[in-house]
């Protein structure tokens, strides 16, 4: 008997092959046909002009705190996210060494401030009942209703080893050697493999560079060798030039990292913006150099525009610009004076528009911003208006006006900067670009940045798009970038496609709806901590490992998601 049958779904399978109309039955979590079901089963819906597609898979989210307080990591499973990769960049949970508890604290600290995440929810929400990497996942386990892998984060293990000297030395020998034992101890146990960062904009708690920043090359190599020696791993890895163009030692390092370990190594994120074309060849000149060396570099890009609010009053995307650090990390009233000095104004400018400043330039065109929440009745009406707008009927320069916007509501204004490509010149580069065979469609963040952007509902936007707006690829093809890519360079066992035998992790929608909603502030996490949240539209139902996990944008109650373990849940996907 079949639990469940979707009957007459238009089915698009992952592989990229033309859709066709089937039922699609349900047993013990797994695909059990595909064609005219017949026989009996114990629940069946009628899916007559649905869409019936595997479940996306989020190759960049930051859920490893969250799935604790929030086991749906929404609002990803709203928008149809069956599997994430989390544990990027360096940052892990885990390993936590026994003898220093107040590691916690630090890692929640940094996580705090690289990550965006809400200090009082890591403190409240999870347990940190664990010090193994083993004994993290294991906390996990049953109790998540997607499925979810993590890398070990780089910054995490040398924490452990070195202590506070994490930050700022090298380890000994016999510390590396403890290092890498806590590592393949970590692989052993399920981690999918090694994260790390050397990106000049991730700093700890107390503001230091974060501590994977201090690792020499010989460190890194030494831990992507140890990643080959597991089944079903790989690398993720940040350096600075992710922001803007690698340097030439940059692309070397990823080369080398990759062809050490014999495994694939994903980056995040490649911008792609036609005002800058030079970005996109020297970006992926790196995959054309390790394919050479018989590695492989794969580039993350986002294949939608993501909203993002910045604010003069709280830690954003424009402190990471050179030179404003100093000035907006000061006190409150202290920075309003500095703010509305013309000579300190047109410093940060001058800092703004440096080839420093790299991808951050984006960010500097201020009459272009639009004024999100406002607080003082100075600033009744002007939400919604665009600066440009205000500052001309002021007789002000842009950056000026937004100073004082912000000031009159003591720098709680929320603003939105308009995107700089958003033109029909960059979408067409987008397009040109995703076809590549080293770029893959994810990156979202979900899980970081909670109350900055909201990253998670790039699937059901990027489909909506495809299906009713610049339809860029077709509807079979943007599923596939969506579920069997991803699911193909993790090397996840029978998952990203919908096969007779593989696991029911589906996604049920409507063509003709399918979008994702605006996204609202809102204050649902522990601590009554705020981010933005957007609604799904046009989602049926979302099945994870064959259970309902959500129906029309409203979670079931069920927990069917898997801890995916390397090896078990990954196989090894070649370079050569």
């Amino acid at each position: 008997m079949l639990d469940h049958v979707i009957k007459g779904a238009t089915v698009v399978d992952g592989t990229g092959a033309p859709a066709y109309t089937a039922d699609v039955g349900i047993r013990d979590g797994r695909i059990a046909v595909i064609g005219t079901v017949t026989g009996d089963w114990r629940t069946a819906e009628d899916a007559h002009g649905l869409v019936l597609a595997p479940g996306f898979v989020d190759p960049h989210t930051h859920y490893d705190a969250q799935l604790f307080w929030d086991p749906y990591a929404t609002p990803s499973l709203n928008h149809g996210v069956t599997t994430v990769a989390a544990g990027n960049c360096g940052f892990t949970l885990a390993p936590l060494n026994p003898a220093r508890p107040d590691d916690a604290d630090y890692t929640r600290r940094m996580l705090s401030k690289v990550e965006g995440m809400s200090l009082v929810a890591l403190e409240e929400g999870a347990p940190w009942s664990w010090n193994s990497f083993g004994e993290y996942l294991d906390a996990l386990e049953g109790r998540i209703a997607v499925n979810a892998g993590f890398m070990v984060g780089h910054c995490a293990l040398r924490r452990y080893v070195m202590g506070p000297e994490a930050v700022g030395g090298q380890p000994s020998d016999e510390q590396l050697g403890e290092m890498l034992r806590l590592f393949h101890e970590a692989m052993d146990a399920g981690a999918w493999g090694l994260s790390t960062t050397q990106s000049s904009t991730h700093s700890d708690g107390d503001g230091k560079p974060v501590a994977s920043r201090h690792a020499r090359p010989a460190e890194l190599l030494a831990l992507s060798r140890a990643v080959g020696e597991h089944e079903g791993t790989q690398i993720e890895a940040i350096v600075a030039g992710c922001l803007d163009q690698f340097s030439d030692a940059e692309i070397d390092l990823l080369v080398e990292m990759s062809a050490a370990a014999g495994r694939p190594l994903n980056w995040n994120v490649l911008t792609v913006d036609a005002s800058v074309p030079e970005r996109v060849p020297r970006q992926l000149f790196a995959s054309e150099q390790a394919r050479k060396a018989g590695g492989r570099v794969v580039a993350l890009t986002m294949p939608i525009l993501t909203p993002m609010n910045m604010s003069l009053g709280t830690f954003c995307a424009l402190n990471l610009i050179p030179g404003w650090g100093p000035v907006l990390g000061l006190p409150v009233p202290e920075r309003i004076a500095r703010l509305r000095d013309p000579s300190v104004r047109a410093e940060m400018l001058r800092h703004s528009q440096s080839k420093e400043a790299g991808v951050f330039r984006r960010l500097t065109n201020f009459g272009r911003y639009v004024i999100g929440d406002t607080y003082s009745e100075a600033n009744r009406g002007l939400s919604g208006r665009v600066v440009a707008d205000i500052a001309a009927e002021g007789g002000q320069e842009p950056f000026q006006c937004l100073v004082e916007i912000c000031a009159a509501d003591d720098l709680r204004t929320v603003l939105w900067p308009m995107p700089t490509d958003n033109d029909p010149a960059s979408w067409a580069l987008r397009a040109e670009t995703w076809q590549h065979e080293d770029v893959l469609l994810g990156g979202s963040d979900a899980g970081a940045h909670l109350d900055r952007m909201c990253g998670a509902p790039y699937t059901t936007r990027f489909i909506g798009d495809c299906l009713r707006g610049r339809k860029l690829v077709g509807l079979e093809q943007a599923v596939k970038m969506l579920t069997n890519d991803p699911a193909r360079l993790f090397g996840l066992r029978e998952r990203g496609r919908i096969e007779e035998g593989f696991h029911a992790d589906l996604v049920l929608f409507d063509p003709e709806r399918i979008a994702a909603g605006t996204a609202t502030l809102v204050h649902d996490l522990p601590g009554d901590s705020p981010r933005l949240d957007s609604k799904a539209i046009g989602v049926r139902a979302v099945w994870v490992n064959g259970v309902e996990a959500i129906r029309d944008d409203v979670v079931s109650g069920a927990v069917p998601g898997k801890v995916l373990r390397s090896g078990r849940d990954t196989r090894t996907v070649a370079t050569k």
